[in-house]
């Protein structure tokens, strides 16, 4: 549970901004969004090759 302290005299707007910010941070929704579907660890596999690999190109092609 998040607690945000609502200093005196401190815009609810303002106060609602830090609130998300910090929910942002902890990463629950990417979390929740993650898991709604099941991918399969060969295809998981597969895209870290594919951005590695992409990585890659991208320092080989700064290097010249």
């Amino acid at each position: 549970m998040l607690i945000i302290p609502i200093k005196e005299g401190e815009n609810i707007d303002r106060a609602l901004k830090r609130y998300k910010r910090k929910f942002d941070k902890t990463g629950r929704m990417r979390q929740l969004r993650k898991r709604q579907q099941f991918t399969k660890p060969s295809v998981l596999n597969r895209a870290q090759r594919q951005k590695a690999a992409y990585i890659q190109h991208l320092r080989d092609e700064e290097e010249i």
